[in-house]
């Protein structure tokens, strides 16, 4: 019995640093790109959900300098969705934009048919 309890003890050790999150650079990495992504479609320090995607990457960046991994993923992983809703938004807008304009050429067009008749 007294050679269980080495075992059992090197076994605890060793699912205690599996346990240990490790360095989400994975996820920095994607975040980053999902910031980038929300500026080049249009995004400014204007639009909230960037502005916030941007604070939590750098919560998250701090965290990963203290090297606390578990707190750098979630905050990155929040940073990468706010990102992402920025985008999604800037691109609404857009088609919203382009959409009115469409439909103000076809009343013109509308008009223009009208007047010929």
């Amino acid at each position: 019995m007294s050679n269980r309890r080495p075992i059992a003890a090197i076994a605890l050790l060793a699912l205690a640093g599996c346990a240990a999150d490790p360095a989400p650079n994975e996820q920095l990495r994607l975040t980053e790109q999902a910031v980038a992504q929300a500026r080049a479609v249009g995004a400014t320090e204007e639009v909230p959900e960037l502005k916030l995607a941007q604070e939590r990457l750098a919560q998250a960046q701090e965290a990963m300098a203290d090297e606390s991994y578990k707190e750098a993923r979630m905050l990155a992983e929040q940073a990468e969705l706010d990102a992402r809703l920025a985008e999604a938004l800037v691109l609404t807008k857009k088609s919203q934009e382009q959409l009115a304009e469409l439909n103000q050429r076809i009343n013109r067009l509308r008009k223009q048919l009208g007047d010929l008749q």
